[in-house]
């Protein structure tokens, strides 16, 4: 049987920077990818998404993002940089493989995939991010709603929404975003969330940042689930979004409403004398989750309903590094936590 230093799961930005690491130290290991080709969940964002309106991509560890333009996709562009960077290191990237288990198997990890296949290693990173568990709250009457309802992963351009009534849930970065893009076509757009958004005009200095991680931080270290950056940073308006808020889009945010009917969403009581606002698309732009199913086996939730960390070692089985997740889950982070996980294998495996 052989026997890697370490299996990664997930060829993302976190993935990447962990494999560079480990492929830099000699530590034997495997990147194991679930998509046919390079780039993370990048290669899924809607075409109409630009280099103009993402939030900077960090370098990779050891190769800078070439230039652009700034009208490129996003959804080529960043993947033909991850390809770029796969070949360059010769990182050991087995795709595509869909792993649905990894479980203890006599102090060693195993990890299975649904074809079958099996790799046995000392330990694990995982690297599996959020895209593939997107986040839809239930309402009541929601399955009666004769309209289209979209989720963020399915955005499929702001074209897509001209001319319609348009329904924007979520309080989230990508809510503001879509609500900048649409708002000047649609018939009509409707923002809704369950808290009062929060918003920051201060800018966002290193420090800011460090403040911002350490928070974040700190609920992964108590075991709790981990929260969006945005809800610590506060939401800022870009100038795309500019033209929405001339609209007054965002200023008449409004609080969830109490069911869905056929029709559109009622509120009850009424909202300052509203009650229903027709809808013919809802845009539920309401988060991810972390897509850990795959490590149930290993037990690592914390009674308080997160994976609790030290650093990205797992505390409940420190074999297990998460890098990509709670204070980790942006691209900046995702490259200081792959230098991190990779230390952490090179120091279990020593031992």
């Amino acid at each position: 049987m052989d026997v890697l230093d370490a299996v990664v799961i997930g060829a993302g930005q976190a993935g990447l920077s962990t494999s560079y690491h480990l492929t830099r130290r000699q530590v034997p290991h495997v990147v194991l990818d679930a998509d046919d080709r390079p780039g993370g969940a990048w290669q899924h964002r809607w075409d109409a998404l630009t280099m103009h309106d993402v939030h900077r991509v960090a370098d990779l560890p050891g190769l800078d993002v070439p230039p652009d333009v700034g009208t490129e996709r996003a959804n080529t562009f960043v993947p033909a940089y991850f390809a770029d960077y796969e070949r360059r290191f010769d990182l050991p990237v087995v795709r595509p493989v869909r792993v649905v288990r990894v479980e203890d198997r006599d102090g060693l990890l195993l990890t299975t995939a649904d074809d079958g296949r099996t790799w046995t290693s000392r330990s694990l990173v995982n690297a599996t991010g959020t895209w593939t568990r997107p986040f839809v709250p239930h309402y009541p009457g929601q399955e009666t709603f004769a309209g289209e309802q979209l989720h963020t992963v399915e955005y499929p351009g702001p074209e897509h929404f001209r001319g319609r009534r348009v329904l924007v849930v979520g309080g989230g970065a990508s809510a503001v975003q879509f609500l900048g893009a649409i708002a000047p076509i649609a018939a009509s757009v409707v923002w809704t969330t369950r808290r009062e958004p929060v918003w920051s005009t201060a800018e966002f200095t290193p420090e800011v940042g460090r403040e911002v991680v350490a928070k974040v931080e700190e609920r992964v270290r108590q075991g709790l689930p981990p929260r969006s950056v945005v809800s610590v940073t506060g939401l800022r308006l870009r100038e795309q979004e500019r033209e929405a808020e001339r609209l007054g889009v965002y200023a008449a945010r409004r609080p969830m409403f109490a069911r869905i009917e056929p029709g559109g969403v009622r509120w009850a009581p009424p909202i300052d004398g509203v009650s229903f606002a027709p809808v013919d698309v809802i845009l539920w732009a309401t988060g991810f989750r972390p897509a850990i199913e795959h490590l149930a086996p290993l037990h690592l939730r914390s009674p308080r309903g997160g994976i609790q960390l030290d650093g990205t070692t797992a505390v409940a089985d420190p074999r297990v590094q998460l890098v990509g997740y709670g204070p980790s889950a942006s691209t900046i982070g995702a490259n200081r936590a792959g230098r991190d996980a990779a230390r952490a294998v090179m120091q279990l495996v020593a031992q």
